[in-house]
């Protein structure tokens, strides 16, 4: 089995290729294998399914076609090869080797191609990648602005190797070959200014000088007529070759009165410079990996992005005997960055230019160091840089020297634009960060207090410029322990100010990159100081901002680009500490809405998630009357996909009740505090006791009394559960009568069922049965079918227990038929009752296919406990026949 996508998206077996069915099948297909073993959520394969704006039913055909496709893979053997095709909460997984894939063939190909040593292993690399390509890439998926981008970004891969083809072609002297393969793609591709140059020189070299010459005068007419602009630099300075000379593989001399020194232009090496030793073994593979190589070495702020640069360049000082330049540009700074020109002109300098004969105008300048650099092996460090505009100009020429970037961003468009090959500098681990601390305060200090320097390392972040600060702070005090700095940093309201020093320290690094911020990313930053949690989706970060879900991913993902949050998990976003401290530091100056309205988006998104979590359900709370709105809310396709979002919750959740409650918002508090109940019936030890004593301390600061008797009939079950049974019945006891004089029949019938439930279990079977007869007739007054549900499940659980198996049996047989479709686990619990109720009087066959139903029913819904339940009961009644 393998996939095929540079063509007609294709699913080949050994026999043929599988029809998949209408283009949006494929374009499924597509999505899942451009992101194989990484979930791609629902959103985005809407996105790729309609080219216009989706129907509102677009959901429901998207779960159809994954059906139909996970049909197919079954169909066709996909286990045999590793192939699955799964969900994961509101997303879609495509589990497989990824070698199945032509397109990973293709780029493992060409990027093997791209580091051999001999010209004909090359060749033939790339024309065996080259090979995979039958035609346009995603053939036959609809016309979406994703896959179109997906293809177009297959495409330029293609180009790119027909071009490497090429040129390893001339490398052999093989110049024909060469403008073979090129005057093909170039007719096909007439504005490509790289193909053009690349096929005029390959011409001329092969002897066809005018020709080349031709092309270029083809070429250029093209670009005037089509696009109205005169040919770049590359297509110029190929013409400018051919015209030179008659050998048009000469690289011409500077015009200029330089001297030939062998410029050391780096800073100084960096003190106590530790651990990094993965990721200096990732910069040396990158710079090997391929010729003129751009290095990105990216990181938060106060990482040591500097001293790592620094410290790889003077320990690789033997691979660049022509020199070592360096610039800082300021890209995240309180001074203004340096002009190109002048960044040039140092440049120049260095490498021996006089001052007389640097040309004026930024361009000569670029070009002639682009001269100068061309035959030399030469190590240039760019520091600091804010945008890939900033660096390009000052990228050296030829293939022997090597670039390397630093910056707080992750710099997309250099990546792009020149093949940068991304660094990436993450927090250190606790060893490393004890190390670091070491080289300061020295070896016996530290080993004095491992345990100290661990939970230091922690409180720092493995920041090194925290560390650093850190170690600088104890460094002037010798009589502290490291374990009273530890005391001192724990205390999160002071923790930044104690990691600043003069000038330096972690507030001034995330200052500085706070400012670079577009508008619209410093708001967005500002306002996540507000949130209650720890991580944040869309939904969340656009309630608190006062903008759509959209905008706030945009933004997020901005904040996550200048490495001020992470994306741990697809859709969540988190900061560190230490950043969530200065966000949080800022949030005076973010949107006093922003947390009213974060308050209310978890209220309206709580009742989404409660509906699909138990269908058919009472809601456990009404609306406040002024609550606002959010611009959009989140939808679950399922009970799973509510589950995780209360999980991932679950922090945020806590801390919005302690901030609705300090804000004086006590009708917000207590509805929150209720919110995640699903959950809680399912993990029911999970320690939910605090979150439900607060939700209930605000139903009472504010009077309400069927708030208070919700709160307190669940937190009684909570507390029953875990085995605190005196208690929940202080709250279960009360919790009857104020529905009462609520005036809520509904929350009244629950009240007394889970009163009735923790009696019957305490030993109180007569008053228990008889309270549930009370709630059962309750809840029939209400017509509410989920609580008449309920209230039958319980008096059929107490009637079990009474070995009244004829009762037990009809009230499951009633509750049936009021249970509504979609509460699955609701449905299987029923069934697991009937089937021991069938049991008892006696009815072992109908008992046995209810139990057998019921694991069924049980496994589909993901309800395992009722699976476990139900296959004891089998197997009991199995052994006992």
């Amino acid at each position: 089995m393998e996939f095929r996508l540079l063509g007609s998206v294709a699913l080949v077996t050994e026999d043929r290729d599988v029809a998949l069915g209408p283009a949006k099948r494929s374009s499924l297909l597509t999505m899942l294998l451009l992101r194989p073993n990484s979930a791609v959520n629902v959103g985005q394969l809407i996105d790729a399914l309609w080219e216009e704006e989706p129907p509102t039913h677009a959901k429901t055909v998207l779960q159809g076609h994954v059906s139909r496709l996970r049909a197919l893979l079954a169909e066709h053997g996909a286990e045999a090869y590793g192939v699955e095709l799964a969900t994961q909460g509101s997303a879609y997984v495509l589990r497989m080797p990824e070698s199945l894939v032509d397109a990973h063939r293709f780029e493992e190909l060409v990027g093997l191609a791209g580091v051999q040593r001999r010209p004909a292993d090359a060749v033939r690399m790339l024309r065996e990648a080259l090979s995979y390509w039958q035609g346009p890439a995603l053939t036959g998926t609809v016309h979406s602005r994703p896959l179109e981008a997906a293809a177009s970004g297959l495409e330029e891969m293609r180009l790119a190797s027909v071009e490497a083809l090429a040129e390893a072609y001339g490398q052999l002297g093989e110049h024909g070959r060469a403008a073979a393969v090129l005057r093909t793609e170039a007719v096909a591709h007439p504005l490509r200014e790289s193909l053009a140059a690349a096929l005029m020189l390959a011409l001329a070299r092969s002897g066809r000088q005018s020709d080349a010459i031709d092309w270029y005068h083809r070429t250029r007419r093209l670009l005037v007529e089509e696009l109205g602009v005169d040919p770049g630099e590359t297509l110029s300075e190929a013409y400018a070759t051919l015209l030179r000379s008659a050998e048009p593989v000469s690289v011409p001399r500077p015009a200029v009165e330089v001297r030939a020194p062998a410029p050391e232009g780096l800073p100084r090496a960096p003190r106590g410079f530790t651990g990094r030793g993965a990721e200096l073994a990732a910069l040396d593979r990158a710079v090997r990996a391929g010729e003129g190589p751009v290095c990105l070495v990216t990181g938060p702020a106060g990482v040591g992005k500097t001293a790592f640069a620094v410290h790889w360049a003077y320990e690789r000082r033997a691979d660049f005997p022509d020199g070592r330049l360096f610039a800082d540009l300021r890209g995240f700074s309180e001074t203004p960055a340096p002009e190109t020109a002048a960044v040039l002109r140092e440049f120049l300098l260095a490498l021996g230019v006089s001052p007389q004969r640097i040309p004026e105008a930024v361009d000569a300048r670029g070009a002639l160091f682009r001269s100068l650099t061309a035959g030399r092996r030469l190590l240039v460090v760019l520091d600091n840089a804010r945008s890939s505009e900033q660096v390009r100009p000052l990228l050296p020429g030829g293939d022997h020297c090597a670039t390397l970037v630093t910056s707080r961003d992750r710099l997309g468009g250099l990546i792009a634009s020149d093949a940068a090959r991304p660094v990436p500098l993450g927090h250190l681990k606790a060893a490393a960060s004890a190390a670091l601390l070491t080289t300061v305060l020295g070896e016996e200090r530290v080993a004095a207090e491992p345990a100290a320097a661990t939970r230091l390392a922690r409180l720092c972040d493995g920041l090194p410029l925290a560390l650093r600060v850190t170690a600088a702070r104890l460094a002037e005090r010798p009589q502290w322990t490291l374990d009273a700095m530890v005391g001192e940093l724990a205390d999160e309201q002071s923790r930044l100010a104690l990691l600043d020093v003069e000038d330096r320290g972690v507030s001034a690094a995330l200052r500085l990159t706070v400012q670079q911020l577009p508008e619209s990313a410093a708001r967005m930053f500002r306002a996540i100081g507000l949130h209650t949690g720890s991580d944040l989706d869309r939904f969340a970060a656009g309630a608190l901002a006062g903008t759509t879900p959209g905008q706030a991913s945009a933004d997020l993902d901005r904040l996550a680009a200048a490495h001020l949050l992470t994306e741990a998990v697809p859709g969540r976003w988190t900061p560190h500490d230490l950043v969530r401290l200065y966000a949080r530091h800022l949030a005076p100056q973010a949107d006093p809405e922003g947390l009213p309205r974060l308050l209310d988006h978890y209220l309206y998104t709580g009742l989404a998630a409660d509906a699909a979590a138990e269908p058919g359900s009472q809601p456990c709370y009404t609306l406040p009357a002024d609550a606002r709105r959010p611009a959009s809310t989140r939808e679950f396709e399922d009970r799973t996909a509510a589950l995780d979002w209360y999980a991932a919750e679950r922090a945020a959740l806590e801390g919005a009740v302690t901030a609705a409650a300090a804000l004086g918002m006590h009708d917000r508090a207590w509805r929150l505090a209720l919110v995640p109940w699903p959950l809680m019936l399912r993990r029911i030890g999970d320690g939910w006791t605090p979150l439900l004593e607060a939700g209930l301390a605000s139903a009472e600061a504010i009077g309400d009394l069927d708030a208070q008797s919700r709160a307190r009939a669940l937190l009684g079950w909570i507390l029953h559960e875990e085995g605190r049974s005196a208690e929940a019945l202080v709250h279960l006891e009360k919790a009857p009568g104020l529905a009462a004089r609520a005036g809520d029949p509904i929350s009244e019938a629950i009240a007394y069922v889970n009163y009735a439930a923790v009696l019957d279990a305490t030993g109180e079977h007569e008053r228990a049965g008889l309270l549930m007869l009370h709630a059962v007739d309750l809840a029939d007054r209400t017509g509410h079918p989920s609580t008449q549900v309920l209230t039958l499940q319980h008096l059929a659980g107490h009637c079990l227990k009474a070995e009244e198996y004829e009762a037990a049996l009809a009230h499951t047989l009633r509750a049936g038929e009021l249970v509504s479709p979609d509460a699955v686990v609701v449905r299987a619990s029923l069934q697991i009752t009937r089937g021991e109720a069938l049991a008892g009087i006696g009815r072992l066959e109908e008992a046995a296919d209810q139990l057998e139903r019921a694991i069924v029913a049980a496994d589909a819904a993901g309800f395992t406990e009722g699976s476990a339940r139900a296959a004891a009961h089998l197997s009991r009644l199995t052994a006992n026949r």
